[in-house]
C-alpha cells in the first residue's frame, strides 16, 4: 500500500520504519516543529532499540521516502497521523490542503492521542469518500519497535467493514501469530486508550498511598503488595510503589481523560486525586532525606542515580527527578547525578549549575564525597551495586530507594541504612564515620514518621 505518515512523534517514526520494512511504499512528512534534519539528531530516536537503524535501512532500499510537503506525494491508499495533542490544528490543516482533495479513496489512520471524537471530526475535514479509523498509540517507549512489530493488541476503532479491512491489510504482517485486533466504534477506542492509562495510574497511586501508610505503621509494604497481588481479582501488574511516575504519553493521556470528564460535565474527583498523589510522591525521597538528617541539609552533597522517567529512555518529561532536584537545591544541597542516557536532556532542562555535577559513565563517581545515595530510576546497571564500596564511600551510609529494587535486610547487613517506599532497615550498629541521626519532623509530616 502507498502510505503518507505525518508527524515527528515516536509513533510516527516507528510506523514509518515498520511499515516500510514489510514492503509498503511509505512517504514520511515530519512535523514542521521537528524536521528530519533535527529529528535524526534526536537522542531519543537514536537510542530507541533498532528504530533508527531500520529507518536508515528502509530509506536505503527505497521503501521509505522523506518528504517536506504534501505536494511531493503522489497517489495514496492511507494517511497515518502520529502527532502530539498540541498539533491537532496541524492535522486539520493537512487534511484541508488542496493536494489532499485530489487523492482517491483514503483510509485515515489516527494514531495520535487526540480528544474523544477527534477521528470523526478529522474524517469530516478530509471530506469525500474517505474513511477515518482510530488506532490509538499503544507503544511503550524504550521498546517501541517490539511493541509495534510484535503487538499483543491493537484497539481498532472503526464504524464500517471497509475501514477494518484496509487497516487489517495495512498491518497484516504484524498480526500473524494471533488475533491482536479489538474492534470497536471509534469513540470507544479513543476513550478505551485513555481509560487504560487512567486505571494504571490509579493502581500506582493507590499503592503509593498504601506504602505511605505502611511507613507510618511500621509495616513492610512488600508483604502487603504480595498479599494484594496474590488475590486473583487484583493481580501484580502496576502494583509497585515508587517515587512517582512521569513521561510524556502517560501524563498527556491522564490530562486528556480529565479534560474529557470535565467537558462532559462530569469532573472526576478520582482522577484529580490520582494526579495530586503522584505529584506528592515525587517529593517522597526528599522528605525521607529531611527526616533522616533532622532537616539539616544545607551544605550536604547528595548522590542521585537515575534521571529518566523510566529505564530505557532518554526523556525526563514530568520525571520525579525534576521535583526532587528543586527541593534539594532549595535547601542548599549539592547534587551529583548519574544517568546512562538522560544527562543531555537533564542539562537542557535545568541548565549548567554550580550545585549540579553530572556523570554518564561510572555511577560510583556520583557517590564520591556524598552523604547519601538516592535511587530514582531503576536502570539495570543499578540493580546489583558494590555494597562494600558504597558503605565505604557514602559518609552517612544512607540509601534511599525510590523504586524498591533492593532487599532492605541485605543492604542493612552491609552496614548501610536503607529507606525505601514503605520499606526500611537499619544496620546492627551505626557506621563508624557518622552515627545515625534521630528522625526529625520533615515538611508536611508528623514527627518521627516518614511518608
Amino acid at each position: 500500500m502507498r502510505i503518507l505518515i505525518y508527524g515527528s512523534e515516536l509513533s510516527a517514526a516507528t510506523a514509518a520504519a515498520a511499515l516500510a520494512w514489510v514492503g509498503h511504499r511509505v512517504s514520511w512528512l515530519p512535523h514542521a516543529s521537528q524536521p528530519w534534519s533535527a529529528l535524526r539528531e534526536a537522542d531519543w530516536l537514536r537510542r530507541e532499540p533498532q528504530l533508527f537503524e531500520q529507518i536508515e535501512h528502509s530509506r536505503a532500499d527505497g521503501h521509505l521516502t522523506l518528504v517536506d510537503s504534501v505536494e511531493a506525494v503522489g497517489d495514496l491508499d492511507a494517511l497515518w497521523l502520529g502527532l502530539s495533542p498540541s498539533q491537532r490544528k496541524d492535522a486539520e490543516t493537512l487534511l484541508r490542503h488542496p493536494a489532499m482533495g485530489s487523492k482517491a479513496r483514503l483510509v485515515l489512520v489516527n494514531n495520535s492521542t487526540f480528544p474523544v471524537g477527534e477521528t470523526e471530526r478529522l474524517e469530516r475535514c478530509l471530506g469525500g469518500p474517505h474513511i477515518g479509523v482510530a488506532l490509538p498509540d499503544m507503544l511503550e517507549e524504550g521498546r517501541a519497535w517490539t511493541t509495534f512489530t510484535r503487538p499483543t493488541r491493537w484497539l481498532l476503532g472503526c464504524d464500517d467493514a471497509r475501514g477494518e479491512r484496509l487497516v487489517r491489510e495495512l498491518l497484516r504482517a504484524f498480526n500473524r501469530r494471533s488475533e491482536v485486533f479489538q474492534r470497536m466504534p471509534r469513540r470507544d477506542a479513543e476513550l478505551t486508550k485513555l481509560a487504560i492509562n487512567g486505571m494504571l495510574a490509579t493502581r500506582i497511586s493507590y499503592m503509593n498511598e498504601i506504602a505511605g501508610l505502611a511507613d507510618t505503621l511500621g509495616v513492610d509494604v512488600e508483604h502487603v503488595r504480595q498479599g494484594m497481588g496474590a488475590d486473583t481479582r487484583i493481580g501484580f501488574e502496576y502494583l509497585y510503589p515508587g517515587c512517582g511516575f512521569g513521561g510524556p504519553s502517560f501524563s498527556r493521556d491522564l490530562m486528556r481523560l480529565a479534560d474529557a470528564q470535565l467537558s462532559s460535565g462530569r469532573a472526576s474527583a478520582l482522577l484529580d486525586r490520582v494526579m495530586d498523589i503522584n505529584e506528592q510522591k515525587k517529593e517522597t525521597l526528599f522528605r525521607k532525606l529531611w527526616a533522616h538528617f533532622g532537616g539539616e541539609l544545607a551544605g550536604r552533597t547528595i548522590a542521585i542515580w537515575g534521571a529518566a522517567f523510566k529505564p530505557g529512555t532518554v526523556r525526563i518529561d514530568q520525571a520525579p527527578v525534576l521535583t526532587l532536584l528543586e527541593a534539594l537545591w532549595a535547601q542548599g544541597v549539592h547534587v551529583k547525578l548519574h544517568d546512562p542516557a538522560a544527562i543531555p536532556a537533564l542539562v537542557e532542562a535545568v541548565g549548567e549549575r554550580a550545585d549540579l555535577t553530572v556523570f554518564s559513565d561510572d555511577p560510583y563517581r556520583a557517590c564520591e564525597g556524598a552523604d547519601a545515595l538516592l535511587l530514582v530510576t531503576e536502570w539495570k546497571t543499578y540493580w546489583n551495586p558494590d555494597w562494600e564500596r558504597l558503605a565505604g564511600t557514602l559518609r552517612a551510609r544512607l540509601i534511599l530507594d525510590g523504586r524498591n529494587i533492593y532487599d532492605p535486610d541485605f543492604v542493612a547487613s552491609c552496614g548501610l541504612c536503607y529507606r525505601g517506599i514503605g520499606r526500611r532497615a537499619d544496620p546492627a550498629s551505626p557506621g563508624p564515620r557518622e552515627s545515625l541521626p534521630q528522625q526529625a519532623q520533615g515538611p508536611g509530616e508528623a514527627r518521627g514518621k516518614e511518608s
